[in-house]
């Protein structure tokens, strides 16, 4: 592909989506811990590049929709900010499991939470790309647009971490 190409293309833009889509929805998956949350994201995403793909070159569609994805990412969590809001105000019915599994389930639901709570989005994004997914710390700092170090760094942090929660020490 030529830098001069137009991403308009039906060829170049088959060729970006083959090339990022996984990724994409990777990335977003660790953001959101949603399979289907993440598909429509980058669904979005890939829409929002073609109605775009004029004004979009060719070496800039990688940082557009990771841009756009992530912008995506950021509406979907304050929609759902607005709807734990106003979700609270119902009371749950959670009685169909017995109370010793639900006393276990909700204890271990909080710590859980509180570890990964703890984890800065930076943290807990270049730890799940490496551990998860298997990335190497280049290709995340490439996605990420940081440098190595910086994902050397946010990853050595989320263990520590997460030990500290997890293990109490």
């Amino acid at each position: 592909m030529q830098q001069d190409d137009p991403v308009c293309s039906e060829k170049i833009y088959t060729s970006i989506y083959r090339n990022y889509a996984e990724k994409l929805n990777n990335f977003i998956y660790y953001k959101c811990g949603d399979t289907k949350e993440a598909e429509d994201i980058v669904q979005e995403s890939f829409v929002r590049l073609w109605n775009n793909c004029k004004k979009v070159p060719f070496e800039k569609a990688r940082a557009f929709l990771f841009t756009v994805a992530n912008n995506l990412f950021l509406n979907v969590v304050a929609h759902k900010k607005v709807v734990l809001d106003y979700s609270r105000e119902s009371p749950g019915d959670s009685d169909k499991e017995s109370p010793q599994f639900l006393l276990e389930e909700k204890e271990y639901m909080e710590k859980l939470q509180t570890a990964i709570g703890n984890l800065s989005e930076a943290q807990r994004t270049a730890f799940l790309l490496h551990r998860i997914d298997g990335m190497k710390y280049s290709d995340i700092a490439a996605s990420l647009g940081i440098s190595v170090k910086a994902v050397e760094k946010r990853i050595h942090k989320a263990l520590v971490s997460l030990r500290k929660e997890v293990e109490g020490v």
